[in-house]
């Protein structure tokens, strides 16, 4: 049986301002790309959805991104590749420590919004991460997009990756992902987005957005828990994952 991870970006969070469902979003996926405060996430928030992914056993990775909450960290930053290194330092151990006070770790480390999509090619900034990653523990794991500069910097610095896909996201001819800026770019129907997951862990390939076919060979699949309807998309995607076979289990074991 050919197993799969589910994979949701969740403690997004910040004080009265809500953001989607973590505790149902917890119940359906096998990895939570937790927020470490940067982009989203406050203290409580972020203790609490440690707490709930580890009644949940459901494994906890950092999501690092730019020092941006009022940009949601979707606006590139032109960091210096020294600072980026220690704001990712600072951000997993922040979210360490909530761990270890929740009695779960983390266990992988994933960029998140400007970030994931600067590390495809920023070299510079890909380095700072895995530069970051390997000061604080060289056992995460590295999650990130096909191709990356990223993932091939951090296996040339002897770190374990994971590939993964975005099912409910846009795909460009080249094997990238449509701007959120463009049309297309994310996908709100639970059936389409569903069949896309299928054919993602079954057959290694998605339809672009030009009707053309895009290999994208991922061991973790990904829908985002702050959109809308995110719960009923992620049901449809777990249901129909299992329906064609699957079997859900993480990338990497979480336990400490």
């Amino acid at each position: 049986m050919t197993v799969i991870d589910l994979n949701a970006d969740l403690g997004e969070s910040f004080g009265r301002w809500q953001l989607g469902d973590d505790e149902a979003m917890l119940d359906l996926v096998t990895s939570a790309n937790v927020a470490c405060g940067f982009h989203a996430g406050d203290p409580a928030t972020l203790l609490q959805t440690c707490v709930a992914a580890a009644e949940r056993g459901v494994v906890v990775g950092a999501q690092v991104g730019y020092h941006d909450l009022a940009g949601f960290g979707r606006r590139f930053v032109d960091i210096d590749p020294a600072d980026l290194v220690a704001d990712v330092v600072y951000q997993v151990g922040a979210l360490q420590g909530l761990c270890a006070a929740a009695g779960t770790r983390v266990a992988y480390v994933k960029p998140h919004g400007a970030l994931y999509n600067a590390v495809v090619h920023h070299e510079a900034q890909a380095e700072a991460v895995v530069q970051a990653v390997r000061r604080i523990d060289d056992e995460l794991v590295v999650l990130g997009f096909p191709g990356s500069a990223l993932l091939s910097l951090a296996e040339d610095a002897g770190l374990r990756t994971a590939t993964e896909a975005f099912a409910d996201r846009g795909y460009t001819p080249d094997g990238r992902l449509v701007p959120r800026s463009h049309a297309g770019a994310v996908l709100h129907d639970p059936q389409v987005v569903a069949a896309r997951a299928v054919r993602m862990a079954v057959d290694g390939v998605v339809e672009a957005v030009d009707g053309s076919i895009v290999e994208v060979r991922a061991q973790s699949v990904c829908v985002h828990g702050d959109s809308p309807g995110a719960v009923s998309l992620a049901t449809e995607v777990r249901r129909s994952l299992e329906s064609a076979g699957m079997r859900l289990a993480p990338f990497v074991d979480g336990r400490g």
